[in-house]
């Protein structure tokens, strides 16, 4: 017999309860929900209608529990990791064999992200003297790169488990919960680096701007918006695509209620990006910085590294890639996207944090402050904790700022 992917509320559970122990229980294997069988009974299931693809896949219920799908779901369906790009079978063994590379590549991008991160967060919360607008908001996309790492963490787990399936008469809410926290830690992600965008845009373009009257906005931008847009995402999954552990894309329109915010932060901190560069390069060009042309390029190619990292202006390369390509060019553009998304936690917080001239000038602050009484006692530049007074250098973002009273 056939059987729907939405078997869990066509299959008749009073019928499934009378049916003797013996044999293989209902599950889901992420694409259909598979009946109770009796053992040595071979079952047959469609393509899911996502796919496009007709052709069938059956199991065997034997003693051991159901077999493997055959034909593969590779084979019958031309369905792969991505579920979206039909490659041909000649290439589903090495394509399996490269996302299980991707997988623990990422993974450990990830894991150093989340490591630096987390050390990142602590030096900025420790030191009372960073305490700022600015570095408030730099202590919220660390966090929100944070809950990200560990919620892809934590799905990965959920959803790739050593069975890779759940039982449909299950269907632990778990499953969902993580994939749902996920979203929207991701979105939580983009919302900061909006937060960012628009801070830094302001900062410079603006010449009254109050910080604090905005950081309630800023919070409400960051950490409120994604909750409407997800609880909108729940209901449309709940009452349209109720399967699985909503890792399904059936319906693209709901898929798509995810994707929007995420094109509309890429694009909006695109222009934010386009029109900081364009004022440094006017900064630059002014008759008091005409000199030295070496410097100025080193200083704005450094802007530039330090506001891409920021602004997550790399994610505008990757947004309108196109679904249909060949096998090695999604393999190449899969790789480089994961490969920048996993260690961009990592990057922000060295440029950020760990190589910032104030972070750096308190650490060596409180070293002193730890080491015996020496020679340095008696010396109050070392007792001062002004950047400006001391030498040191101040962050870029800090020069950045002042720009626009430069001239």
């Amino acid at each position: 017999p056939s059987f729907s992917p939405s078997c869990l509320q066509d299959v008749d559970m009073i019928y499934l309860k009378s049916l003797p122990p013996a044999g293989c229980s209902v599950l889901w294997d992420h694409l259909n929900c598979w009946p109770h069988a009796q053992l040595g009974e071979t079952v047959s299931q469609p393509c899911p209608t996502f796919l496009r693809v007709k052709g069938d896949v059956m199991r065997n219920c034997t003693e051991a529990g159901w077999s493997e799908p055959f034909p593969p779901y590779e084979l019958a369906c031309g369905y792969t990791l991505n579920n979206t790009l039909h490659f041909p079978p000649d290439i589903m063994l090495m394509s399996h064999e490269y996302f299980m590379w991707v997988r623990i590549m990422y993974s450990v991008g990830y894991s150093i992200s989340l490591i630096s991160l987390i050390f990142a967060l602590i030096l900025l919360y420790m030191f009372r003297k960073l305490h700022c607008t600015r570095n408030f908001i730099h202590m919220q996309l660390f966090l929100s790169f944070i809950l990200r790492a560990a919620f892809i963490f934590i799905r990965d787990a959920v959803l790739h488990n050593s069975q890779d399936y759940y039982h449909c008469d299950s269907h632990p809410p778990g499953c969902k919960v993580a994939l749902l926290l996920s979203n929207y830690c991701i979105l939580a992600n983009y919302s900061w680096l909006l937060v960012e965008g628009h801070y830094l845009h302001s900062l410079i373009h603006l010449s009254l701007y109050s910080q604090r009257k905005r950081l309630h906005w800023y919070i409400s931008l960051g950490w409120g918006t994604p909750v409407l847009i997800i609880i909108v995402w729940s209901v449309a999954k709940y009452l349209q695509e109720n399967e699985g552990c909503w890792e399904t894309r059936g319906n693209s329109w709901i898929w798509w209620i995810l994707r929007v915010p995420v094109f509309l932060v890429i694009i909006v901190n695109l222009v934010f990006f386009m029109r900081i560069i364009r004022t440094l390069v006017r900064k630059m060009r002014a008759p008091d910085m005409i000199g030295n042309e070496f410097k100025q390029h080193r200083k704005l190619a450094k802007s530039t590294l330090l506001l891409v990292s920021l602004f997550g202006v790399q994610y505008a390369l990757f947004t309108f890639f196109p679904d249909e390509v060949s096998i090695l060019t999604f393999q190449i553009w899969n790789a480089i996207e994961l490969a920048m998304a996993s260690t961009q936690g990592f990057i922000v917080a060295l440029l950020y944090c760990f190589l910032n001239g104030e972070v750096q000038h308190e650490i060596k602050r409180r070293w002193r402050r730890w080491q015996p009484k020496k020679r340095f006692h008696g010396d109050p530049r070392m007792h001062n904790g002004s950047l400006s007074h001391s030498g040191l250098p101040l962050t870029q973002i800090s020069l950045l700022a002042r720009a626009n009273n430069m001239s």
